[in-house]
């Protein structure tokens, strides 16, 4: 198989490249995954472009949150912002976590 490999360290199978020769019956392959050829990939896996991406977003609404706190005059917006956050951060861990498995066993990008 062709194995890629990102620059964050990621990877993940490619496509078929060559049968293995220790097969047991006419017709089936080896079950065994043999890395053929390494692609570098120059760019991030996609779960960290996306967490990267949530990462901006999230970095913005704290600093919204701390605008208006100074403002003192958007209790509702504060608490809908804090809630939304959450979630966000909720997202950023699923990916981050997602990426860790991604270098760990590949295949899940």
């Amino acid at each position: 198989f062709k194995r890629i490999q990102f620059r964050c360290g990621s990877w993940k199978w490619g496509r078929f490249r060559e049968q293995c020769n220790k097969e047991y019956r006419i017709g089936e392959t080896c079950g065994h995954k043999l890395v053929f050829q390494t692609q570098d990939i120059p760019r991030d896996c996609i779960a960290c472009i996306k967490a990267a991406k949530k990462q901006l977003r999230a970095k913005k609404m704290m600093a919204d949150i701390e605008r208006w706190r100074r403002d003192g005059n958007r209790p509702a917006t504060i608490e809908r912002t804090e809630y939304d956050l959450d979630g966000l951060q909720r997202s950023i861990s699923d990916l981050q976590n997602q990426h860790r498995k991604g270098e760990e066993f590949g295949g899940l990008q």
